[in-house]
């Protein structure tokens, strides 16, 4: 199923209530369409057209800074992918994954039966906040645009927290809220980022997209992103760019920590290690690399590049 251009997001979101599909679990915008967004990715592809971006470069990328994201992404024109002010359960306790996105927005009664029936005839069990997590699958972050709400926005409580950390060994990151705090915070490597905490249940809002683009505050996320979520707050990084970032930021890393050893032991000025290194810097920082290749905690790709290139 092809979409026109010209229909744009707004049609995307009404897809929901007219997509004809076996398995309406999944998603509510088509693979073709999935494909046609994130056309930049070559790699592989789970079967609803997610991006599936490697194990390995999301388990990298928990190493990567909020800064050193934003970076990379802000050279390559992406301007609109951060945003900041959340609450979260453990602040020192990084979310990363790759987005399995929902949009709610305020109950319209007449919409909301028509869906729950049509959801239900369909196998679809209990409200509209649990058919997302029915959806995820491992390595994913279920992230939900719920329109800022925190009373009666509370997506989920300690029950669904436990099925989502089943079923994705992950957390959340909801524009909106959540409730049972104390339950949730029971579980063993479950983090959520939230606008806040509320003890009511959630009410008068439904579920009108799933794995279809989100607004987050001020980002732009889609299906397939990777989300890197800390202290300082939550970036999503298109997919065709997360193994540049990882990449890239491990560069830094290496560099910067052989620059503040050097600083700690005096043997050079913060002016030396600030600006363009000279040719015995250089010749340092190469030997320094074949001496600690093995500790550095980084590829030994990345390790062989800076060698190659003179690590100018």
């Amino acid at each position: 199923m092809q979409v026109s251009k010209r229909f744009g997001l707004g049609f995307v979101l009404l897809l929901v209530l007219g997509l004809v599909a076996s398995d309406l679990v999944a998603q509510t915008v088509s693979r073709e369409q999935l494909i046609f967004y994130t056309k930049e990715w070559q790699g592989e592809r789970f079967d609803d057209g997610r991006p599936r971006v490697p194990d390995g470069v999301l388990e990298r990328m928990k190493q990567v800074s909020i800064e050193e994201a934003w970076g990379v992404l802000r050279q390559a024109g992406f301007h609109n992918q951060f945003e900041g002010g959340w609450m979260m359960i453990r602040q020192d306790e990084p979310i990363v994954g790759r987005a399995l996105t929902a949009m709610y927005v305020p109950n319209r009664p007449d919409v909301q039966k028509r869906m729950l029936d049509r959801g239900h005839s369909e196998g679809r069990v209990a409200a509209m906040n649990s058919w997302p997590i029915d959806a995820l699958q491992k390595g994913d972050v279920y992230v939900a645009d719920a329109f800022g709400k925190v009373k009666d926005g509370t997506l989920i409580g300690d029950n669904l927290g436990n099925s989502i950390y089943a079923k994705s060994g992950n957390g959340v990151v909801f524009d909106g809220s959540l409730r049972d705090l104390e339950g949730l915070e029971e579980i063993e490597g479950f983090n959520a980022f939230v606008r806040g905490w509320d003890p009511t249940a959630i009410r008068e809002m439904m579920l009108l997209g799933l794995n279809t683009p989100i607004r987050i505050g001020q980002a732009t996320v889609f299906p397939g992103d990777v989300v890197l979520a800390k202290r300082e707050g939550v970036i999503f990084i298109p997919p065709h760019l997360a193994e540049e970032v990882v990449t890239r930021a491990e560069r830094v890393r290496v560099r910067d920590r052989f620059g503040h050893q050097r600083l700690r032991e005096g043997k050079y000025t913060p002016g030396q290690i600030d600006t363009g290194w000279t040719e015995e810097i250089l010749k340092d920082f190469r030997q320094w690399l074949k001496e600690n290749r093995e500790t550095l905690g980084v590829p030994a790709e990345t390790i062989d590049e800076l060698l190659r290139e003179g690590t100018s």
